[in-house]
């Protein structure tokens, strides 16, 4: 596909030019051309960074010596989130393990200091294990959420996993964290959780042809996640009629369940091995009654509020290389990137240097970036360029390349305190040693007030 005169004059401006004029101050660089190869930059600031005026920094690394860890930690850190209300908010940094004993840890910005404060009690296929925690979201109301990315497929013997968990004190000694299962919604393999304005919950299941829902609680304002997760309604994305795979256009939500949260009559329930019921997340939306739009494997989800209220939630499917956006008040659904935008470097399109597209993370101006899920060496973190804000990526160029052998980045969060702050994990490289990369840039922003504009 050819990019319009639009996208071309966009790359062809922004790779001639050393900076963004103003914005975020990460929006300030000079978008990145090639791989920076396996291996080619210390582990401890394992990042080609697209300005000189970024810094890097190890903040968190994995004790991986048998026999010699301080603390419990299995590795492969995930996606981050932060204490983004409440007291003291914005000093604690959550972060989980993607493995078969999952738990979570929690970084004092303050003190530099990493605690875990919980773990799951025993491994895999332990009836009491936990395992993948992927998930890593702030609730409105002060509890912190992760979930299990892992479920069985339809037909098989139904898992223990796919279950969404919150810590409903996550600042608290780890004596006495109180760890719950949220057991109302479906049974899915979690990645990205998102809350909209009023409230509505989304989550995915990822997996090839697998789905998008959303959680409408009956108590939407909630102060608690018991009485937000009492009751609701869960529904899943249909777009047009449901049978075109990563379709774009209309799009309703199919009810699944009824509003107290019960399965409706043709859904699939399931028992798990530890005798308890739930509905087959990915099972349900492939029946006729409740058909929902099947996406490659959607993982990440990310939600941008625009200057006259609308939100746009994002969407990554990492098997065909493409981001969605989906417009919350319009219900329409939108392509927002691919290896047909363009690619700022170049000024031509992305191609095959733009592949499976993993996490996404927004900054304090409300732009987009798209974190690849492939090997250090060749994986990048892409910016993307959305000026009128209409949910189509005008460009996207690299921002970042991660050098470090066996790994992939994972959880890139811009710190909602300090913008000119940033935090990314490093996950499962050959050395073991698992990091938590801080990123700065520059400030340059008095206020810190930053406002998305929808021209």
């Amino acid at each position: 596909m050819k990019p319009n005169r639009l996208s071309v004059a966009i790359a062809a401006v922004l790779a001639a030019s050393s900076a963004f004029a103003d914005g975020s101050p990460f929006s300030r660089f000079t978008p990145l051309v090639g791989d920076v190869g396996a291996g080619t930059l210390p582990e401890a600031a394992p990042y080609r960074l697209s300005s000189p005026n970024f810094s890097q920094m190890t903040i968190v690394a994995r004790n991986a010596t048998p026999g010699a860890l301080d603390r419990f930690d299995t590795g492969s850190y995930d996606m981050h989130t932060a204490n983004e209300t409440g007291p003291d908010a914005g000093r604690y940094l959550f972060t989980v393990f993607e493995t078969g004993q999952a738990g979570i840890q929690r970084t004092d910005l303050r003190t530099m200091l990493t605690t875990t404060i919980w773990n799951s009690p025993q491994p895999a296929p332990s009836p009491l294990s936990h395992v993948a925690f992927d998930a890593s979201r702030w609730a409105p109301w002060g509890g912190y959420l992760t979930a299990e990315e892992s479920w069985s497929d339809p037909g098989t013997t139904p898992s223990i996993y796919g279950r969404l968990f919150e810590v409903t004190n996550p600042l608290a000694a780890p004596a006495d964290i109180n760890f719950v299962h949220r057991d109302i919604l479906p049974r899915v393999s979690h990645e990205g959780l998102a809350f909209d304005s009023k409230r509505n919950f989304y989550f995915i299941d990822e997996r090839n042809g697998s789905h998008i829902f959303r959680f409408t609680s009956v108590n939407p304002r909630a102060d608690n996640g018991d009485d937000f997760f009492a009751a609701g309604q869960t529904s899943v994305l249909r777009v047009g009629d449901g049978t075109v795979k990563e379709a774009t256009g209309a799009a309703q939500w199919i009810p699944i369940t009824d509003a107290n949260g019960a399965p409706l009559p043709g859904a699939v329930v399931v028992t798990d091995p530890n005798g308890l019921t739930a509905i087959d997340g990915r099972a349900t939306p492939k029946l006729p009654a409740f058909l929902g739009t099947g996406f490659d494997r959607p993982e990440d989800l990310e939600i941008k509020t625009l200057r006259d209220g609308r939100q746009l939630l994002f969407v990554a499917t990492t098997t065909n290389h493409k981001v969605f956006s989906i417009d919350l008040r319009n219900k329409t659904v939108k392509l927002f990137a691919s290896q047909a935008t363009t690619d700022m470097g170049t000024g031509l399109a992305a191609g095959g240097a733009f592949l499976n597209p993993d996490n996404l993370a927004i900054d304090a101006d409300g732009n987009m970036y798209i974190v690849e899920d492939q090997p250090g060496g060749v994986e990048d973190i892409w910016f993307a360029q959305d000026a009128n804000n209409d949910g189509v990526a005008e460009a996207i160029g690299k921002w970042a390349s991660l050098s470090t052998k066996g790994a992939e980045s994972t959880g890139l969060y811009f710190d909602r305190f300090q913008s000119n702050i940033a935090y990314i994990n490093v996950q499962h490289p050959d050395s073991g040693v698992d990091r938590t990369i801080m990123i700065t840039a520059p400030c340059g922003c008095p206020d810190d007030d930053h406002e998305d504009h929808d021209d």
